[in-house]
């Protein structure tokens, strides 16, 4: 699966071999980057740290998808800080923004029953309920379900409290 996780874009012109290895350089420097400024700048003003921390996962997730697709792990590493970010502002509409673009690579990249996948659905679930969509949220909450009851046992305290969330709505 790593030539999946390092998808390129179908370009006319497709990029050189030494354009995608410094695309990666740039990719693995901006994640450093990123987890730097989280680190180091933690106690300063948490609301301005998160702008300028989404700041940096847009203008790199910019960069990278001239090169690498949606599905390629760098993208897909930026597009779940980014989502992190938003959780932290309760951004809502932009946390399921990201959520949206990351849960179909997650489920071809991980295996079926990965823990992974399901907490991207749980967190899908929860955002499409907070947002009032019912709907959606009850869906995406049973694919988490479906795969914490293959994952950890039908009985375990998570699946029940998951069960309970959707019972109060």
């Amino acid at each position: 699966q790593d030539k999946e996780k390092l998808e390129i874009r179908k370009l006319n012109d497709p990029p050189s071999s030494e354009t995608v290895r410094d695309m990666i350089k740039y990719a693995r420097n901006v994640i450093e980057e990123f987890r730097r400024a989280k680190h180091y700048k933690y106690i300063l003003c948490l609301t301005a740290l998160a702008c300028e921390l989404l700041e940096i996962c847009e203008l790199s997730l910019d960069k990278m998808g001239a090169v690498f697709e949606d599905s390629n792990v760098y993208m897909l590493h930026m597009m779940y800080q980014a989502m992190g970010v938003c959780l932290y502002v309760q951004d809502w509409e932009g946390a399921l923004r990201y959520g949206q673009k990351i849960i179909r690579p997650y489920s071809k990249h991980y295996p079926s029953y990965s823990l992974n996948v399901a907490s991207m659905w749980l967190k899908l679930g929860r955002l499409y309920m907070a947002l009032e969509n019912r709907t959606a949220g009850v869906k995406a909450l049973k694919r988490a379900i479906a795969i914490m009851e293959v994952a950890h046992g039908k009985d375990h305290p998570y699946i029940s409290e998951i069960k309970k969330e959707l019972e109060d709505h």
